[in-house]
């Protein structure tokens, strides 16, 4: 596993999705409630918000220079898709489960509080592994040579980050 994540191509957009996670923390201070999102590659990401352009710009360039200082925290995000991804995934796997063998729509209606019950628990027990697949494998907080290239607006609510 350890030799696909070093793979240049997921490597880089593992440490760019990271300056993404960081980029938005720093922005959500200056802007509370606002909201945001992003898509990392192996050249940047696109952040997505109403944002002013060189706030966009001076928060990238901080992140990054955090990341370089060791705030490896600044990396997780609580409303990053792996999140979402694993607790759907379990509460998915969850109600497969609790429906295994059912034939009829009646079996089925019989099962909805086991269903219900089993997909609670998986919600719960999901909440940790979200940021636990984050910090091993889909970010990378060292930014090791991680260069900000550029920082423009692509639309009105889309900006794109450009890193080398």
């Amino acid at each position: 596993m350890n030799n696909i994540l070093q793979s240049p191509w997921i490597a880089e957009t593992r440490r760019n999705h990271a300056l993404e996670h960081a980029t938005i923390h720093l922005l959500s201070e200056k802007f509370p409630g606002r909201r945001m999102g992003g898509h990392s590659n192996p050249t940047g990401f696109f952040l997505i918000g109403d944002l002013p352009t060189e706030n966009v710009r001076e928060a990238v360039t901080e992140a990054l220079a955090r990341l370089q200082n060791g705030e490896k925290q600044l990396a997780i995000h609580p409303g990053c898709g792996t999140n979402y991804i694993v607790s759907g995934a379990m509460v998915g796997a969850a109600a497969f489960v609790g429906m295994s063998g059912t034939k009829s729509n009646r079996e089925r209606l019989e099962k909805l509080p086991l269903v219900i019950l089993l997909s609670s628990l998986a919600l719960i027990l999901s909440q940790p592994l979200g940021p636990a697949l984050q910090e091993r494998v889909t970010t990378e907080p060292d930014p090791g040579d991680m260069a900000l290239v550029d920082v423009y607006r692509v639309s009105d609510k889309v900006h794109r980050i450009v890193t080398r």
